[in-house]
């Protein structure tokens, strides 16, 4: 499996080895043993798992957790293509405001690491794209907040001829530097404790 640092600081980019044959393939998008050497982490301890499907065009995000309890997150694309796009919302990072999208598809199966307290979306590039999540907390709907996909100073990468497709609750969102004067979000130096914290349990 290959990986590749992204431009947020602590997300990582996965591109695992596929074995086609006749009958199909098989891939393993997550491999606990390149991930630790990769992202220098002992294990990911997946708390929940999240499947959704999507039409071309939904967006989904961008999503992230209250800190504490902060949630860490590993995205692959099980069926179709999507941009999947980590942001720097985390006050004080030193990659705060940055944006990077990963290709998802079935080509490649690349997947992604996106650290606590940051940003997180996706835009479907095809119907029935389905997504699948290992998430290191449990859900909790109260502590998931939202910031705006459609922030012209965030830019998220939706491409030429894709209507984008929101949730009420997302179109709602409010924009990064309303959140940030709002105090709702994560601090940096709170994020890594709380990574930290979450490695050595």
């Amino acid at each position: 499996m290959q990986s590749r640092a992204l431009a947020v600081d602590g997300a990582f980019e996965f591109t695992p080895r596929t074995f086609p044959d006749d009958r199909g393939l098989f891939v393993s998008p997550f491999q606990e043993a390149a991930f630790a050497e990769s992202a220098g982490r002992r294990r990911f301890p997946v708390a929940q798992t999240n499947h959704s499907r999507s039409r071309r065009g939904v967006v989904r995000g961008i999503h992230y957790t209250v800190v504490p309890p902060g949630t860490a997150k590993y995205v692959y694309c099980a069926r179709g293509s999507a941009l999947d796009v980590v942001v720097d919302i985390r006050v004080g990072s030193p990659t705060y405001g940055r944006v990077e999208a990963v290709l998802m598809d079935q080509k490649d199966f690349r997947a992604s690491y996106i650290p606590i307290g940051a940003g997180h979306a996706f835009i479907a590039l095809e119907d029935d794209t389905v997504m699948s999540y290992l998430l290191s907390q449990s859900y909790i709907a109260e502590k998931e907040l939202s910031v705006s996909a459609l922030d012209p100073a965030i830019g998220l990468p939706i491409p030429a001829g894709v209507e984008p497709i929101l949730s009420e609750r997302d179109s709602k969102a409010p924009t990064l530097a309303e959140a940030e004067a709002a105090g709702l979000l994560p601090d940096y130096a709170s994020c890594l404790r709380f990574e930290e914290a979450l490695w050595a349990g």
